[in-house]
C-alpha cells in the first residue's frame, strides 16, 4: 500500500508541474507566431483548437532551429579555425623558405 500511495503522490505531482508548464504557455509568446504553427499543422493535417498545444510546437520548434543553428555556428568555426591554422602554418613555410632564400643570397654576395 505505501509503493501505492507514493507513486500516486509522483503522478499527482507530474500532473501539478505539466499543468503549471502548460499555463505558463500562456504568459509565453513563443519566436514562432501561432498562426504559422497552426497553418503548417493544418497543412499536415492536424486540427487542434487548443493554443497551449500549438505554442508548446512552437516551442519544440524553436528550440529544435536554435539548436540547429547552433550546431552550424559551432562547426563554422571549428572549420574556420582549421582553415586559419592551415593558412598560419603555410605563411609560416612560406615566409621561412623566403627567408632561407634570402639569407643564402645574402651570404652568397
Amino acid at each position: 500500500m505505501n509503493h501505492n500511495q507514493q507513486s500516486g503522490d509522483a503522478k499527482n505531482d507530474d500532473d501539478s508541474a505539466l499543468s503549471d508548464f502548460l499555463a505558463s504557455l500562456m504568459d509565453y509568446t513563443p519566436a514562432i507566431p501561432d498562426e504559422l504553427v497552426e497553418h503548417y499543422l493544418a497543412k499536415s493535417g492536424f486540427q487542434c483548437p487548443d493554443v497551449r498545444l500549438i505554442r508548446l510546437v512552437a516551442v519544440a520548434t524553436q528550440k529544435f532551429v536554435a539548436e540547429v543553428a547552433s550546431d552550424a555556428l559551432h562547426y563554422f568555426f571549428r572549420c574556420k579555425g582549421n582553415i586559419t591554422e592551415m593558412g598560419i602554418a603555410r605563411q609560416g613555410r612560406l615566409q621561412s623558405s623566403k627567408t632561407k632564400g634570402r639569407s643564402s643570397k645574402r651570404i652568397s654576395t
